[in-house]
């Protein structure tokens, strides 16, 4: 995304997690930014087999430009059986490019990719884009919500401080049969909707935040079948490390919490969002 580019990832990394009882899936990660490295860097395969090491076993890593929705596709080939990709163009992206169309028809072009599975990560992000660029943004999120309707593959929707034009939009236009909610922000209210339509809810370590009341209280409400988890590396890694360089991982801490909301078994839950992951995604290998 348009802000991501010059972000100070200098931090230290959070540290490693106690193992998962059976393996799951991080939903959503940026592993470049990560490491700031090549797809297939030394840099890269160590974050893969720490999280491997905890039980975090197959990674969805996910677009957010041009340039970068290639280097998703590069890490997907490279990586058979334990890492999927997703292409777009970000919020954030879409209002400032130079030339919209020639992007798109980038991401279109990826989008054939065997290995990818989803259109992501597209929405509305109204926190940084200003409103004169805003409708440029909801133009270019119509194109990807087209898109994973016509290659039938999930949606993967970024919404920051834009929640009631994101579900407008998905009205609007006709939600694709798998649409995810990254790193889920809204609040009860907004949960019972997407649940009623059928939209799948991924939360991530902002559910562990002290500031975050809404999201323990919503991901209580999630259907099993309806519930992803991710890390959205390299930022919010999960109480107590807040702050930290997060990695896939801390996914670990991050289904020990909503366990703990939802009184679920650890290893169930686990194995609950595992399937989900390859339903929605497909097969890892």
């Amino acid at each position: 995304m348009a802000d991501r580019h010059n972000r100070d990832i200098e931090r230290k990394q959070a540290p490693l997690p106690e193992p998962l009882p059976v393996p799951t899936v991080d939903a959503h990660a940026h592993l470049e930014i990560v490491t700031n490295d090549a797809a297939d860097s030394e840099a890269v395969r160590t974050i893969l087999e720490e999280a491997k090491s905890v039980n975090v076993d197959r990674v969805v890593q996910v677009g957010y430009s041009a340039e970068q929705s290639q280097w998703c596709v590069d890490l997907a080939n490279l990586y058979p059986g334990r890492v999927l990709a997703a292409v777009a163009l970000h919020p954030n992206e879409a209002p400032v490019v130079k030339d919209l169309e020639r992007d798109w028809a980038i991401i279109e072009k990826l989008a054939q990719e065997p290995r990818v599975r989803a259109i992501g990560e597209t929405g509305l992000d109204y926190f940084r884009t200003p409103p004169e660029l805003q409708k440029r943004q909801q133009e270019s999120f119509k194109w990807h919500i087209e898109l994973a309707k016509k290659t039938k593959k999930a949606l993967v929707i970024h919404d920051r401080d834009s929640h009631e034009d994101v579900l407008s939009v998905l009205l609007e236009v006709g939600a694709p049969e798998k649409t995810v909610f990254h790193c889920f922000s809204g609040d009860v209210a907004m949960a019972k909707i997407c649940i009623e339509r059928g939209y799948i809810l991924s939360f991530a370590g902002t559910m562990t935040f002290k500031n975050a009341p809404e999201l323990r209280e919503a991901v209580k409400l999630v259907p099993h079948d309806q519930l992803l988890v991710e890390t959205d590396s390299p930022f919010l890694a999960p109480t107590p490390h807040r702050g930290a360089l997060n990695t896939p991982a801390q996914i670990a801490n991050i289904v020990r919490a909503m366990a703990a909301e939802r009184n679920d078994d650890v290893a169930e839950l686990a194995t609950a969002l595992s399937v989900n992951a390859e339903r929605i995604f497909g097969s890892f290998v």
